[in-house]
């Protein structure tokens, strides 16, 4: 069974750090590539970063780069965001998602950017 399980959210204040991790299982991590996501309240959801099947080639949307770094461990069948200078606009729960819009997506974890 295919799972993706999201974690390391939390209420953060504006310019702290929080690390997100996305952990797998029923599949091995390292055959495919793997996207975040997020979704503010009355937003739609926007993809925010990607990392290859070898971690060789990242992407990032416009809003976080320079500030967010997407990396893997396929040893340990886990992705994960490092996200630094978080923003309000940052709120939301992260996704993270394996095989695109039909594929699999974890439940989710929310990020809070308040002070």
């Amino acid at each position: 069974q295919v799972q993706l399980v999201e974690s390391g959210g939390g209420l953060v204040q504006p310019g702290g750090s929080l690390r997100l991790s996305c952990a797998a299982s029923g599949f091995t991590l390292a055959y495919y590539s793997i996207a975040w996501f997020r979704q503010a309240p009355g937003k739609e959801r926007e993809g925010v970063s990607r990392i290859s099947r070898n971690g060789d080639i990242t992407g990032y949307a416009d809003s976080v780069k320079g500030r967010f770094t997407i990396s893997r461990d396929n040893a340990k069948n886990t992705v994960y965001l490092h996200m630094h200078n978080l923003k309000p606009e940052d709120t939301g729960v992260y996704l993270c998602n394996v095989g695109g819009t039909m594929g699999h997506w974890g439940q989710g974890t929310q990020v809070t950017v308040s002070s």
